[in-house]
């Protein structure tokens, strides 16, 4: 299971430590360390995390689940300088030592510079931290020195052309976005390519979207007699050949076990299953639904002012073009909006806007939540 890229990571399957199992609010442990368990066992090592995940809980519960619990040459750790969390030079290196403490190591295996796109690589440029995080690898903090990218290829472009040393590029990477003209996955991964750079995959079933899929969509992989719908994703991901490592943010023991299954051992998709997943591509482009990860950046590290629960407010929208049921209706007026704000509170600050990697216009879509599930209110 040795990697072909970086010898010391066990496979092509990772576990990002961005949708923890979560009870009352915080991480469950006992589940979160029955999955490392079994994740471990299977032969993998490598997870991924960043200090604003689940509101910097996911720091945490990695140094209480598997720093604490396995030896250190066990398991590989990712984190990343993300940037809301420091204005000039001078704070990167207080902020990445809270880091290592946070999570209970002495070092990074990688570290990587977070969501990068056109906007805040200036203020990264501005502040040295691309500089600042190598001399952390050259100390021996961190072992491998990456970036993590939400942009157009061009971008990426001139970020690797400006930063030979950058060694792996984590890119968002999912069939329905291969093509995508807002998200340039295809083109992105070959930007990779031209500069050698060895790629991490990250939502390759774009926030679950690929897993429930539409009626139409399901029917296409279940007419294939294989795996799971996640199945066909992380393979998709994995199939091509600049690939080191597809992640997986896994919130139960069912998903590890399933998405296990799918990776070990690893098969690429075949050309049947290929089309298939074309075929589904062509009907998801038909529903024209929002192309929202879930990743909570719009939420979590700038909060609304108005405390609209945007992604949850955008996965029902989809699920009502979709699926066409009540059953959205009912959970945006019964539990999205109870002690949160509705779509129509939206008062347009575009704080949102800025941090969200899918570049998506918020506001606009917030209008057509409102248009759904607020007009016969």
């Amino acid at each position: 299971m040795q990697n072909r890229f970086f010898p010391e990571i066990h496979g092509n399957f990772g576990f990002g430590c961005m949708r923890l199992p979560m009870q009352n609010g915080e991480v469950d442990y006992d589940e979160f360390c029955r999955m490392t368990d079994a994740f471990l066992d299977a032969g993998f090592n490598y997870f991924d995390t960043a200090h604003g995940y689940l509101n910097g809980k996911s720091e945490t519960a990695i140094r209480d689940c598997v720093a604490k619990r396995y030896d250190r040459s066990r398991f590989l750790l990712t984190d990343k300088l993300t940037d809301p969390y420091f204005k000039k030079q001078e704070d990167i290196r207080p902020f990445f030592e809270s880091q290592l403490k946070a999570c209970g190591v002495e070092y990074f295996d990688f570290y990587l510079m977070h969501a990068q796109d056109k906007a805040n690589y200036e203020k990264f440029t501005r502040c040295k931290a691309y500089e600042t995080a190598y001399a952390f690898k050259k100390e021996g903090l961190i072992r491998h020195f990456g970036i993590s990218f939400h942009d157009k290829a061009d971008v990426l472009d001139r970020i690797l052309s400006e930063h030979p040393e950058i060694e792996v590029v984590q890119i968002q990477f999912n069939y329905v976005d291969y093509e995508d003209a807002s998200v340039e996955s295809r083109k992105v991964y070959e930007v990779c390519e031209k500069h050698n750079k060895p790629v991490i995959v990250m939502e390759p079933v774009k926030g679950g979207s690929l897993v429930n899929l539409p009626k139409d969509a399901d029917r296409v992989l279940r007419a294939l007699g294989g795996g799971s719908n996640a199945s066909y994703a992380l393979r998709f991901a994995a199939s091509f050949p600049n690939m080191a490592m597809v992640l997986s943010g896994m919130s139960n023991m069912d998903q590890m076990r399933d998405n296990l299954s799918a990776m070990h051992p690893f098969r690429p998709l075949d050309e049947r299953e290929m089309q298939a997943v074309r075929d589904v591509c062509g009907i998801f482009k038909s529903l024209n639904l929002i192309p929202c990860t879930a990743c909570r950046y719009c939420i979590e590290e700038n909060h609304c002012p108005k405390e609209i629960l945007i992604p949850d407010q955008f996965a029902a929208l989809n699920s009502h073009e979709a699926f066409h049921n009540w059953n959205s209706a009912f959970y945006y007026e019964e539990v999205l909006t109870v002690g949160h704000g509705k779509a129509s509170d939206c008062i347009k600050c575009g704080k949102c806007e800025k941090v969200c990697p899918q570049h998506l216009p918020i506001r606009e879509l917030l209008l057509k939540v409102a248009d759904a599930f607020e007009k016969q209110s």
